[in-house]
């Protein structure tokens, strides 16, 4: 009986922890900068999934493709991260992406290495989200940093789970 109770309480938590949940999927244009200076565009696609962990405030793990284009220029990254949101106002939220960029463009890139993405909200209306957002990869390559980073605007959409 104890464990069917513990179960039942666990089972609860989880269906309760569940409708505090949401996907949000997106993509963002954006300006090329920093060391990425051959690029004339940059584009994202995002997907997070993010759970309430308190009043305003959610975190989780991201995923997204970002990718530099321009003439001479062809450089991709898949960043795996976390995501957090603190909503300080009705409509505003401020928040991170912090994780690992792994090179994926031109083919063969080994390049790799830590993603970084601060960005500033709007919520439009209860399913979408615009933002601002600055996003980089801190590339190590032979003893000198390199970041291609971006400037851009996007938006997501919320999928309640």
């Amino acid at each position: 009986m104890k464990k069917f109770l513990v179960v039942a309480m666990m089972a609860f938590g989880l269906a309760v922890n569940a409708q505090e949940t949401e996907l949000n999927v997106g993509g963002t244009i954006g300006l090329p900068v920093g060391d990425a200076d051959e690029a004339n565009v940059t584009g994202a696609i995002e997907a997070n999934y993010l759970f309430n962990v308190a009043e305003g405030f959610k975190v989780g793990p991201s995923v997204s493709y970002l990718h530099f284009q321009g003439e001479g220029a062809d450089l991709a990254f898949i960043p795996v991260a976390v995501a957090g949101r603190y909503s300080f106002a009705d409509k505003f939220s401020v928040g991170a992406d912090l994780g690992y960029g792994i090179g994926v463009r031109p083919s063969g890139n080994t390049e790799s290495g830590f993603y970084f993405r601060p960005i500033v909200g709007y919520q439009v209306t209860e399913k979408i989200n615009l933002h601002v957002d600055y996003t980089g990869v801190v590339l190590d390559t032979d003893y000198v940093n390199i970041t291609p980073a971006t400037i851009g605007i996007g938006g997501t959409y919320s999928f309640s789970l």
